[in-house]
């Protein structure tokens, strides 16, 4: 486990995430364009200090296992994965807008999952209820005046 700071956070996380172009289209059958795809998404990563730990890029879905620091929600990276690519691909290769009705990229959804390092959620909730069950000490210790 290697653990990643910022200036004000300690942190090991890690998602999987999924996400598919507009009606599930079969966009990326075509291997430049999937390239071009992963090379954008390589890019943005390193722009926002984002971490690509590995990357499939399917015929018809993305699937991306990321580590981001957490002044980041999951919703504004996948937001900035998706439009960000979806706006180069478009001025690149106009012609995939013609194969989408709306001229949208990638559906509005997405799936994702926490990912853990040998830790589960059970091992989790054993802590805490063991966490609260234990007496607390006090910080400092107490000063009797005389």
């Amino acid at each position: 486990m290697v653990l990643r700071k910022t200036s004000h956070a300690v942190y090991d996380t890690k998602y999987h995430v999924v996400w598919c172009p507009k009606y599930r289209k079969r966009l990326f059958a075509q291997g430049y364009l999937s390239e071009r795809a992963a090379e954008l998404f390589r890019e943005i990563s390193a722009e926002y200090g984002y971490e690509i730990e590995e990357m499939e890029i399917a015929e018809d879905h993305v699937h991306i296992f990321l580590l981001f620091p957490p002044k980041y929600s999951i919703g504004a990276v996948v937001r900035a994965l998706k439009s960000i690519s979806a706006r180069e691909l478009f001025r690149e290769y106009p012609s995939l807008k013609k194969r989408l009705w709306k001229g949208e990229l990638w559906e509005d959804g997405y799936f994702v999952r926490t990912v853990g390092d040998k830790l589960t959620s059970d091992m989790i909730k054993k802590y805490i209820k063991q966490h609260g069950d234990e007496k607390q000490l006090p910080a400092q210790l107490a000063f009797k005046l005389r």
